[in-house]
């Protein structure tokens, strides 16, 4: 495929719009949309759903996929040449990784290298959906069952611990856990977090976490919702702070976390998947 209708396919996906892709690529919108349908032509294939934002079709996030990978192959070659080349590598990540052990990982990885990190966040049941769209290299993933073209490395788990600040407990208690925490109110990171209904449901074996909830998208924000006695909520223990009541002891839900990457044979990727497993055998369980 000819590079240039690559990045430009690319940067109508990154940017969402035709106008913007064009802004980006500093040309007009008509030349962006003509190499589009250069591209579509070439493959015999519809790739964008013309919206906005626009969408990726199948065909379009198979393209969309092996397009970045010859543009990471092209850069890798201009570092091999000894060019002065910056290697774009997009991972997608949970929040509390992010928040936690992610960046020291990164921070593993040689700056000699001069990689780009342009990371993702988005919620660990979901980032393989970015993987198989082509949005990323590699993900941060709950899901151990491999994306097409992609591996799949053990990274551990984090146990997540119910916990509330006393003045909530105070304020809530009323017998045993499990007849007053499902009516409780509870902080939830976006409406794709699912932890806290997962660890009623324990103590019920079925109901889940009350109606009355807090959208907290932070992982940071999110801890200090709970310290001042917002809701109650789920936290792993590299965010516990002072003044937080466990309110199980000994109960936990665990995430396992996986790392999926595609399998591209380039040094920038194999160095941030050494980095990150490494990190990982120190941070996690």
């Amino acid at each position: 495929m000819d590079l240039d209708l690559v990045r430009t396919l690319l940067a109508v996906v990154d940017a969402g719009t035709f106008d913007a892709a064009a802004a980006a690529l500093h040309v007009t919108p008509s030349a962006v949309s003509q190499r589009i349908k250069a591209l579509e032509q070439r493959t015999g294939r519809v790739l964008l759903v013309r919206a906005r934002p626009v969408r990726l079709t199948p065909s379009g996030e198979v393209i969309v996929r092996y397009g970045r990978q010859l543009l990471v192959l092209d850069q890798d070659l201009d570092a091999a040449l000894g060019e002065d080349a910056v290697v774009r590598v997009p991972i997608a990540v949970n929040a509390d990784s992010l928040a936690t052990w992610f960046l020291p990982a990164l921070h593993r990885v040689s700056p000699e290298l001069r990689i780009s990190f342009d990371l993702h966040r988005e919620d660990q049941d979901h980032t393989t959906a970015l993987l198989r769209q082509g949005q990323v290299m590699a993900a941060v993933t709950s899901s151990r069952e491999p994306v097409a073209g992609c591996s799949v490395t053990k990274l551990g788990e984090i146990r997540y611990a119910a916990m509330a600040s006393k003045s909530f407990v105070d304020q809530n208690e009323r017998g045993p856990l499990k007849s007053w925490l499902p009516a409780a109110p509870v902080i939830v990171f976006d409406r794709n977090d699912d932890l806290q209904d997962r660890f009623v449901r324990t103590l019920t074996r079925g109901r889940g976490a009350s109606e009355h909830r807090h959208h907290v998208p932070s992982s940071e924000v999110y801890v200090r919702a709970i310290v001042t006695g917002l809701g109650w909520g789920m936290v792993p223990p590299q965010q516990l702070q002072a003044g937080l009541v466990d309110l199980a002891p000994g109960r936990t839900i665990s995430v396992p976390l996986y790392w999926q990457q595609w399998k591209l044979d380039s040094p920038a990727l194999t160095a941030v998947a050494e980095a990150v497993a490494a990190e990982a055998r120190v941070a996690l369980r």
